[in-house]
């Protein structure tokens, strides 16, 4: 895209960013007394469609699917986006293999509208024409399924399939030409790793499964966190504390609450600049990913309200906004 494209694109975005939510449209969800306030409330700022029904699901699944809609028809080159769908793709690749290896349908497990219809995924599993699915997926789905085929141990099948997944959007960071993007690529796998040890050293997990799980990085040192999660919560956090990611350091020694938060957060963290970029795809990037983290803390609040938790246990657990 031609870089007076990109102006234009960019124009449209900080049209849009002035209805993202604020931190003080989450305070006014989270004073809501329960989910039926929270979605009148919701709707009165314009989320869902005149036929969306008043029910939660609906509602978050038509804003996304209209942020899709609205940068779809700013872009030409859509392939940009791709990185972000890695995600959704390797869950329905999952969810194919243990379809296919359990003979079971389970309905509602695909996650609708990805670039690869989830359809397509299950076929080629089926089919165990894996040389179908892009290279990316290949050889990773090949592997899973016969692991899980041999070994009946679903917990293996999914680390293999997570690792190639952050493999993937690590590759695409290194390939890509914007710098959001790199960006983007790198904070995701960190923060997974991070994730990871703090995960394992609460089950217990050995040495070998972490780096089993874990996808390399320029900014960690993966075998010495690996190292650092089995002496503990303390020397994990000793050890961020001497990298990048000192915050998610403070934020484990708080609670597990604030250091999901923290790994979202990071995110947010590094997509912030693009609000002062004007030239590049960076904010239109930025921007698809604050309505993800939106589209997230809604659902959070939503179902804290609908589990009659008190306001004090869902605000721990609320994201920071973009804007």
């Amino acid at each position: 895209m031609a870089k007076n494209q990109y102006t234009y694109a960019v124009a449209r975005i900080r049209s849009m960013e002035v209805s993202l939510f604020s931190q003080a449209d989450i305070e006014q969800l989270l004073a809501c007394r329960d989910e039926k306030q929270c979605l009148q409330l919701l709707q009165e700022k314009g989320w869902g469609n005149a036929d969306t029904p008043s029910d939660a699901e609906a509602i978050l699944t038509c804003e996304r699917e209209k942020t899709w809609a609205e940068v779809g028809g700013m872009i030409d080159n859509m392939s940009v986006f791709d990185v972000l769908s890695y995600p959704d793709l390797f869950h329905n690749l999952k969810a194919a293999i243990k379809m296919v290896a359990s003979g079971t349908e389970i309905p509602g497990i695909f996650i609708s509208g990805t670039r690869i219809p989830a359809r397509e995924i299950l076929d080629s599993v089926k089919n165990k024409e894996f040389e179908k699915l892009p290279d990316y997926m290949a050889g990773a789905a090949r592997e899973a399924y016969e692991t899980l085929l041999h070994t009946q141990d679903g917990q293996l099948c999914d680390i293999m399939i997570d690792r190639a997944a952050l493999e993937a959007v690590y590759q695409a960071g290194k390939n890509a030409e914007d710098d959001i993007i790199r960006e983007y690529a790198e904070s995701t796998v960190a923060v997974a790793d991070i994730k990871i040890a703090v995960r394992s050293q609460k089950t217990a997990k050995s040495l070998e499964f972490m780096k089993n799980a874990m996808a390399e990085c320029g900014s960690l040192d993966v075998d010495a966190l690996c190292r650092a999660a089995l002496g503990g919560v303390d020397t994990i956090a000793e050890y961020l504390e001497g990298t990048a990611y000192k915050g998610g350091a403070q934020a484990l020694r708080e609670s597990a609450s604030a250091f999901e938060c923290w790994c979202d957060n990071r995110i947010i963290e590094t997509i912030r600049p693009q609000l002062y970029n004007p030239f590049t795809i960076g904010p239109v990037v930025a921007y698809v990913l604050a309505r993800e983290n939106e589209i997230k803390t809604v659902r959070i609040i939503l179902t804290g309200k609908q589990n009659e938790l008190p306001e004090e246990s869902i605000r721990e657990r609320v994201r920071e906004m973009y804007v």
